[in-house]
């Protein structure tokens, strides 16, 4: 047994530190009651020793005990805190829940530990890449491996994810988004607050599949390690996914009355020790204006339903790195109910597609983990919860989605193709728009949920992403590619500064405008679905862009603005077509008219000006 010399500790770091040989343990105890160290040689349940804090440790609510030449790697600790053993929530390191689904039995078979080890990041950093220049894929850290499918060696783990790195890479994402990454306690799931419900407490045997809940922040999750090593694992991921130019953002949900010191300290430990590139943070009492604040956050970039940019920034302040980026359901709500035809959506949706504030950016998304897949929201009405053990009354009512017809998966090839053609138009919408566009994960291989909006205890082939190698899955993937790659080889979405919808350099036209049936005029009547955007060349530095929707179940006549001399309105893509959807430069189509087309029902067209000399 180790002989103990004990003395009062440092309180400003909270957590476990070394100084020298030295360990400092610093915790904070509300209200002071009563609190001791328990000390675990490594691998045991049963505590070696329980020193116990006394007056002189005592800081206020800050408890503070330094143990000379302690060997912290042979040992694991928890506190003893008013007579209930309790982790550490600044913990780096939680053992005990290697197992995913794993119930602990006794309150000492979940303990902490200090991870000192070196780790070679190999000249790293957080790539700080331009909003403008990100197109974000969002996922589930263990859902998007663990189905057999996925073909990976570790499936549901940070390695696993390693593995699906070209793929991500090839897709054209410059950022990964992953749900919480760090401990929490599946099996024993108290409080899992779900959007649009109540805060209750779960049934017996349900898992939080989510992760949302209590938790230790600063760690990451043992059961999402391959190498049983979380904390190098999750080291290698970020270094990985740097070298391929793919951002980390991870995901915080920081349950209520959550202190804001430990919210800073944990957004900034991940930034630190982990070099992530951004957090987005979903809670309620969440400090926004003190993360926003914080100098050691000044490169990183923060996410969160809502910012009170009037206490953050002075009024027409322009931030040189602009890092914040609001993220709600906004565009998603005004993005669907245009998709599938509602009245009254076009003057919403132009606003939200052309959204491009100086100060934040503007996270879009047409489909996330709270809610239908995009195939879904083209296959269902109403959700179908029923898995989840609470008579489908989980769960929001309001998806603003359509099943053209028939509920669930299509038995006619029309239907099915129909559908497909609005999961194209889905993505056009979204990646045309001036935002970020967040992907949700699987969306680009048509992945369903089989109508569940709700899947935070299902840890199932409902929840994991379905790898389908059909034909039609397949295409939608190359498809997806080619948009992406559309989006950031012209310089007219993503851009960094807003547009005016005017002529301010005179030109010769508006920087964007809007047509219907008479060139530049815009027609947002309730009663139509259909408009025309210009993007002007002149501005961008590129080619003049006009992307005509029809989201009607007709079609419609449209007119074509008139070109600069010497050019002509060539057809880019299509999403009426089922294979090659944009046409390769060579290939793209001179319309017969230039000066109206008819849009086909539930199409988008992209025309490109281009110089043409008639023969």
């Amino acid at each position: 047994m180790f002989n103990y010399q004990v003395e009062a500790g440092r309180p400003e770091r909270l957590g476990v530190t070394k100084e020298g040989k030295d360990i400092n343990f610093a915790v904070t105890v509300r209200d002071g009651g009563s609190c001791s160290l328990l000390l675990y040689p490594r691998g045991t349940e049963e505590p070696e020793a329980e020193l116990v804090f006394t007056e002189d440790m005592q800081f206020g609510d800050l408890y503070a005990m330094k143990i000379r030449h302690f060997p912290m790697d042979q040992y694991e600790y928890n506190y003893r805190i008013d007579g209930t053993v309790r982790q550490d929530p600044y913990a780096d390191t939680v053992t005990g829940r290697e197992v995913w689904g794993n119930c602990p039995q006794s309150p000492h078979e979940v303990r902490c530990r200090a991870d000192f080890s070196a780790f070679s990041w190999q000249g790293d950093r957080p790539l700080e890449l331009p909003y403008e220049e990100c197109v974000m894929y969002t996922t589930h850290p263990r859902g998007f491996t663990m189905d057999p499918s996925s073909r990976v060696r570790h499936p549901g783990t940070f390695a696993g994810i390693r593995e699906k790195i070209p793929y991500l890479k090839g897709l054209g994402v410059t950022q990964l988004e992953l749900m919480p990454v760090y401990e929490f306690a599946e099996a024993e799931a108290e409080e899992a607050p779900k959007k649009h419900m109540p805060v209750k407490k779960h049934s017996a045997g349900k898992l939080n599949y989510w992760g949302y809940g209590k938790a230790c922040f600063f760690a990451p999750k043992a059961s999402y390690s391959a190498s049983g090593n979380p904390v190098r694992e999750m080291k290698e991921l970020v270094r990985e996914l740097h070298k391929n130019g793919i951002e980390l953002i991870l995901e915080f949900y920081f349950p209520h009355m959550t202190s804001p010191a430990l919210i800073r300290d944990c957004v900034k430990h991940w930034v630190q020790e982990y070099h992530i590139d951004g957090v987005h943070v979903n809670a309620q009492d969440t400090p926004l204006v003190s993360l926003s604040w914080e100098p050691a956050l000044s490169r990183t970039k923060i996410m969160s339903e809502y910012f009170p940019l009037e206490r953050i920034y002075e009024q027409g302040y322009r931030p040189s790195y602009r890092r914040l980026a609001e993220y709600n359901d906004d565009f998603m709500i005004k993005a669907r109910r245009f998709l599938k035809g509602d009245e009254d959506t076009l003057w919403q949706i132009s606003e939200s597609m052309r959204r491009n504030p100086s100060q934040q950016a503007v996270i879009n998304y047409m489909a996330g983990h709270n809610g239908f897949t995009l195939a879904d929201a083209v296959s269902y009405d109403v959700k179908h919860n029923e898995d989840n053990g609470e008579e489908n009354r989980d769960g929001t009512d309001n998806n603003y989605s359509c099943n053209y017809g028939e509920e669930g998966p299509a038995s006619k090839k029309a239907l099915a193709a129909l559908r497909r053609r609005q999961i194209r138009n889905a993505f056009l919408i979204l990646l045309l728009s001036q935002g970020v566009p967040a992907i949700y994960g699987g969306d680009e291989m048509e992945n369903s949920q089989g109508g569940n909006n709700n899947v935070y205890c299902q840890d199932n082939e409902i929840s994991w992403v379905q790898w389908s190698r059909k034909k039609s899955s397949r295409q939608m993937q190359e498809f997806v590619r080619q948009a992406i790659a559309f989006r950031r080889k012209h310089a007219a979405f993503g851009r960094r500064k807003p547009y005016k919808l005017k002529d301010y350099l005179s030109k010769g036209m508006p920087d964007l405008s809007y047509h219907g049936m008479r060139a530049w005029y815009e027609e947002f009547e309730s009663y139509n679905r259909q408009m025309g955007v210009l993007y002007a060349g002149a501005y961008t530095g590129d080619q003049t862009i006009y992307i005509l929707y029809n989201m009607h179940m007709i079609e419609h006549e449209m007119a074509l603005p008139t070109l600069p001399a010497g050019q002509r309105w060539f057809l880019a893509a299509d999403t009426g077509r089922e294979g090659a959807v944009f046409l390769k430069d060579e290939e793209r189509e001179l319309l017969e008219d230039q000066k109206t087309v008819l849009v086909p029902p539930r199409t988008i067209w992209i025309l490109a000006g281009e110089a043409y000399e008639a023969d």
